[in-house]
């Protein structure tokens, strides 16, 4: 699934190939939830989880640049490919961080981001990864309209090109502690 321009590149926080294709006994999902820095600290702390990374996924250009992706000229999301060993962690103990780690009802933006990039999105490798999220998102719609929040405008769908990011915004947060993030869920508890 992953097409890279930055193969035998390690992962900054556990070195491990981040580029690497997904060994037998672990899945991979792509999951959009706005800025993709802070989504990736987010998930690359979760055990179980083997290897992330940023990137572009979702949309209709070949191998987009970052500068290409902010003008919503490729319909590309910023995504984080989240590969995990489901042997240590289920998706929906990964469904219930990415609902519950920003806002799935703002449509093209997550707080002061604005754009098609910002956008929800789940992107699904297997069939049960598809049931299990939109299992997830319509237990979640129930408990955001029960907290007064609108609709959820999350994409599910199957697996999509993934065209790895530039190397310096992988692991971002690692190696500039003090970077940007704009990761804000909505309060409400996600029960899966």
């Amino acid at each position: 699934m992953a097409t890279s321009r930055l193969s035998g590149l390690v992962h900054f926080v556990n070195g491990a190939p981040i580029a690497q294709d997904c060994p037998s006994d672990c899945e991979e999902i792509l999951l959009g939830m706005g800025c993709f820095w802070g989504v990736e600290r987010k998930f690359w702390q979760i055990p179980g989880v083997v290897v992330t990374s940023v990137g572009y996924a979702g949309g209709h250009a070949n191998h987009p640049s970052y500068e290409a992706v902010c003008t919503g000229n490729t319909g590309h999301a910023e995504v984080v490919r989240v590969i995990y060993d489901p042997s240590q962690i289920t998706i929906d103990a990964l469904l219930q961080v990415f609902w519950e780690s920003h806002d799935p009802t703002q449509g093209m933006r997550q707080g002061n981001d604005i754009g098609t990039q910002y956008r929800s999105a789940i992107y699904c490798t297997t069939e049960a990864q598809q049931l299990a999220a939109e299992a997830s998102a319509v237990q979640f719609q129930s408990a955001l309209a029960s907290a007064g929040h609108g609709n959820i405008t999350t994409e599910i769908s199957g697996a999509k090109a993934y065209f790895i990011a530039e190397d310096y915004h992988q692991q971002y947060l690692a190696k500039n502690p003090n970077g940007y993030c704009g990761l804000k869920g909505t309060g409400v508890v996600c029960v899966l």
